[in-house]
Formats: C-alpha cells, structure tokens, sequence
C-alpha cells in the first residue's frame, strides 16, 4: 500500500510534463507555397511558379478550426518555415483566391503535419493556392 501511495503522485508528476504542441521545442517544419497563376476570369492558367511573399499560418494542435498561432511569409524561393516546435499534430495553410469566382473571400488551403520526434525536421507538402 505504501508503494501505491507514493507511486501514484511520481505518475501524475510524470504525466503533467507532457507538453501539447507549440513552441518551445527543438523541432521545425518546412515547406514551399506553389502559386498557380491564372486570367481574372480563372479560364486560362498563365503561370506556376513558388510563391515569394506569401503568408503562411500555423496552428498548433489538431483543430482546423481554431485561431492561428504562428504566421510568417514566404521567401523568394516560394519557401517558409517554423522553427522552435514541440513534437504533436499542425496545421499549416495559406490562403488561395476562390477560382469557381462564386466568393471574393480567400479559401484557406490546408496541410496537417506532424512531429513525431525532437529536433526534428519535417517538410510539409507544397502548398498549392490559385491566384
């Protein structure tokens, strides 16, 4: 019983050093936003290319719906990256113009990615937004 008694406060000590997603760890995610460039009327597609300047979200956790808590811009290569993350679930978007033109409001393009490990680096897929 007296074993019991002291292991059962060394395991809720245990688990309260469980970290959730976010920053404060040795981790990074990387990636390119791929920019599809197209006539005003989205009938006839004039450029590929990555995208330089281009903002880039991220969300710690496994919930699409919520605030972001990271944003940065994107390179002249098209690329970006967030440094300094905890292992657990992401998602990483960017906005893309509506190309069925039935909105003006940007439509957010979704990656979820996820760090399994410490000082990790993990390459999203490219992000791919019309314009």
């Amino acid at each position: 019983m007296k074993r019991l008694v002291l292991f059962f406060p060394l395991l809720i000590l245990i688990a309260s050093c469980a970290k959730d997603p976010g920053s404060g760890g040795n981790s990074s995610i990387t990636g390119k936003v791929k920019v599809r460039q197209f006539n005003g009327s989205f009938t006839l597609l004039t450029g590929v290319y990555y995208g330089p300047d281009e903002e880039v979200y991220l969300i710690y956790g496994d919930d699409s719906t919520s605030a972001y808590d990271e944003r940065t811009r994107t390179a002249p290569g098209g690329n970006y990256e967030f440094s300094y993350l905890r292992p657990g679930k992401y998602w990483v978007y960017a906005y893309a113009e509506d190309s069925t033109l039935a909105s003006t409001k940007p439509i957010a393009i979704f990656k979820q990615v996820e760090i399994t490990d410490k000082k990790q680096e993990v390459t999203a897929d490219d992000i791919i937004i019309q314009k």
